[in-house]
């Protein structure tokens, strides 16, 4: 029986691992928490699909070129036209493991607008999607639990692949409880860690995706691709803990985004770009709220109280817990926040990284959203690429055996054994902080040479003391040793920006506002001994 290692539990580990199950292999989910603590839960707003009860002159054609152009046309077709024409399929899947989604007296789906799409076809469950599909995949995991072809392992964390000749035979995984690494070998490794939220610090997710994975696994000579490309979601309301995710069902709804002047409402987008402004892709609203510079207010309020009782009860209840606002009665102050990693790990269209054996399916894989994200592809895209990756390793040939990785395990060992014994003035945190800081101001929405080039002269120091960074009693291990990877993914994701030179999507530099035909591709980037090296995907290498 094949052995399949999956590294993180959101909805796309989760779905890999029922995949990999219902073909017969067994599955290994590695995570420090419960999937009910995933990103995945967070997501609020819903899943894109065209369904045989589509809105009158929808079809798969349109979502297609509606993700591609929100993209920025940097997303393979190849790949995009897999995602949108499995769409349908995947919320029948989703019904049939428990999801319910919301439908009208007759039974029929309920689809809103998101921004940047030619129809309503974003289907959803209340205002929790996330939540439910979370919570029907992990009970389709159990079933396979109870059958022993599911393993879930919490207080888990990923520590570095086992990686020889390019090919990947596994993974050595740090135990919170031993505190010790410990060497796991498989068929095939799928990571799922999500994004890179803790590069940013505040943001509207959560930290435990904080893009570790990705940076070891490139310092181990995997390939990353478009970390230039960064999403800000538009409406976030600000809070003490961090920022809060104000769902773009809000506006898929009705609701007018403006800012006063002299006492009158300005309606801005909707002076810019007609009655359908407000949805404008995430990239269009963020910029346009940053050249504002002014207080702006997100409103709902001419809802009837009941629809927005049955339709965003969540936002409701957020904005009464977290600031006492009753958005029946008044507007939501909000403001951008990173939100989505459109770039990550290279993978091909079997989701395969350019180390054989060593996928990666959710967010932290870079392939169906070019330049910028839809709203509702995110959730259809976690849920395809672990379903891609499971086909394809069912359909490899098992290879028996793996080389000896006893050296490698004691030197890692060791290395850990000298983290705990030691002591520096240095705080982990305190390079942690001001990371964030850096990577917020450096790499904002509006960014320049000189402003990159900067974060970049900031990150080189936190590379350079480092090494002199050693065990801080106050954090997990993990925190410690995740430092120089995640400055490294960090470092790497400024050199990605600096070597776009134009505007496109997520990523504007104000040095560089047009956008240019002749850099209508990925940028592709690898790391070798220090140095960090660009080159654009002009072949779609990764489509193949």
């Amino acid at each position: 029986m094949k052995e399949v290692l999956i590294i993180g539990s959101g909805i796309s580990g989760l779905t890999c691992a029922v995949r990999c199950a219902g073909l017969g292999m067994h599955a290994t989910l590695i995570s420090p928490v419960s999937s009910e603590r995933a990103q995945s839960v967070m997501a609020a707003g819903g899943i894109n699909a065209v369904t045989a009860e589509c809105e009158e002159g929808d079809s798969v054609a349109c979502h297609i070129e509606d993700t591609l152009k929100g993209g920025g046309m940097i997303a393979g077709r190849n790949a995009v036209t897999g995602l949108c024409g499995h769409a349908e399929e995947i919320i029948h899947f989703l019904e049939g493991t428990g999801t319910v989604f919301t439908v009208d007296d007759n039974g029929r789906p309920v689809v809103r607008a998101f921004g940047g799409q030619s129809h309503k076809r974003t289907h959803y469950c209340g205002s929790s999607t996330g939540k439910q599909i979370v919570s029907a995949l992990i009970m389709e995991a159990r079933r396979f639990e109870g059958e022993g072809l599911i393993d879930r392992k919490l207080r888990m964390y990923f520590h570095s692949a086992l990686i020889k000749d390019g090919e990947c035979y596994g993974a050595i995984l740090y135990d919170e409880k031993s505190r010790s690494l410990l060497p796991v070998f498989a068929d095939a490794v799928v990571i799922a860690s999500g994004g890179q939220n803790a590069l940013f610090g505040k943001t509207t997710g959560t930290t435990l995706c904080d893009g570790y994975a990705a940076g070891k696994l490139f310092l181990q000579g995997a390939e990353l691709k478009n970390l230039e490309f960064i999403q800000y979601h538009p409406t976030t309301l600000e809070t003490a803990q961090k920022r809060m995710l104000i769902s773009e069902a809000v506006r898929g709804e009705g609701g007018r985004l403006f800012y006063e002047d002299n006492g009158k409402r300005i309606y801005f987008m909707e002076d810019i770009y007609g009655p359908k402004g407000n949805l404008m892709t995430r990239d269009v609203v963020s910029r346009e709220i940053d050249r504002i510079g002014k207080d702006v207010f997100l409103d709902i309020s001419f809802l009837d109280k009941k629809l927005i009782d049955k339709k965003i009860p969540e936002v409701r209840d957020l904005c009464m817990k977290y600031r006492g606002i009753d958005i029946s009665k008044e507007p939501i102050p909000v403001s951008p926040s990173v939100h989505f990693f459109m770039g990550g790990l290279a993978v091909h269209l079997n989701h395969e990284t350019n180390i054989r054996n060593l996928y990666a399916a959710g967010e932290c894989a870079s392939m169906y959203h070019g330049a910028n994200r839809l709203g509702g592809n995110s959730l259809l895209a976690a849920i395809y690429s672990g379903n891609t990756a499971a086909d394809d390793i069912s359909g490899r040939v098992k290879e028996n055996g793996h080389p000896d990785f006893s050296r490698t395990l004691k030197e890692e060992q060791d290395s850990l054994n000298g983290l705990l014994s030691s002591k520096s003035s240095f705080s982990v945190m305190h390079i942690r902080d001001m990371l964030s800081d850096t990577m917020r101001k450096n790499m904002s929405i509006v960014r320049s040479g000189i402003t990159l080039k900067e974060g970049m002269d900031d990150i080189d120091y936190y590379l350079s003391v480092a090494d002199q960074i050693h065990f801080d009693s106050s954090e997990s291990i993990y925190t410690n040793y995740s430092l120089p990877a995640i400055l490294t993914l960090a470092r790497a994701a400024v050199t990605c920006a600096l070597s776009r030179h134009e505007s496109r999507g997520s990523h504007y530099r104000s040095d560089y506002p047009e956008t240019k035909d002749d850099l209508a591709y990925a940028t592709l980037i690898s790391y070798d001994n220090g140095a960090y090296t660009t080159r654009p995907d002009k072949e779609k290498i990764y489509e193949n």
